[in-house]
């Protein structure tokens, strides 16, 4: 199976990339996110998640381990296929998609085209356990246990426990929707929301909103 590439970008369509490895060319699906990145005849470096069925073989490329690691996850959920898969990464980073689900904040998944509000309830409650793992793959262990020592033990905001949000899950969900309304980036309030709980861990959604938008406004 291939794991990886690295060679030269020969072409970008609107759903595949070609990468050439010592002459040979590797047709590579992708989310739009990533093939906007990549530029003819300039080097790529791509993690491959390598796809066997019975009638065809596909690879699909990701800018790094935790976002291959993201697509394989969310295909061990019930009717989420790469294709669902590929359309929730485009909309969610691994980040974006760790707090989403640390939150229960399935419209935020339900975002991706093709995802509808069932299915992304269900990435939610399957996933919710494997938080921890998915944690691990986005921090990185070694960047992680570097924070938490940094941190004297504890964790920081953003890599805090997904499995015990600091605050309410219903009060961070809202939270994070009423900034979404506000027309910030989803990902962007979902940050600033699981900072500001875990700094005031009994905090409300009006006393999560004022925090999030004092640290939005800082940035």
């Amino acid at each position: 199976m291939i794991g990886h590439l690295k060679g030269t970008v020969l072409s970008v369509a609107t759903e595949t990339a070609i990468i050439d490895v010592h002459g040979v060319g590797y047709e590579v699906n992708g989310t739009a996110r990533m093939l906007d990145r990549l530029q003819p005849g300039e080097a790529a470096s791509l993690s491959i998640d390598t796809v066997v069925r019975e009638d065809f073989i596909r690879l699909y490329g990701f800018a790094n381990e935790a976002e291959r690691h993201c697509f394989r996850l969310l295909q061990t959920v019930s009717g989420v296929g790469a294709k669902a898969a590929l359309a929730i990464l485009q909309v969610l980073d691994p980040a974006g998609l760790l707090d989403a689900i640390s939150v229960g904040d399935d419209a935020a998944i339900a975002r991706a085209q093709g995802v509808g509000k069932k299915i992304a309830t269900r990435i939610v409650t399957e996933l919710s356990g494997k938080a921890p793992d998915l944690m691990a793959v986005v921090a990185g262990k070694a960047g992680l246990a570097k924070a938490l020592a940094g941190k004297g033990g504890k964790a920081p905001a953003d890599v805090a426990d997904p499995v015990m949000p600091a605050a309410p899950t219903g009060a961070k969900a809202d939270a994070i929707s009423a900034l979404g309304n506000l027309g910030y980036d989803p990902t962007v309030a979902r940050q600033a929301v699981t900072r500001a709980a875990a700094d005031n861990p009994q905090a409300d959604v009006q006393a999560l909103i004022k925090a999030a938008l004092k640290e939005l406004a800082s940035v």
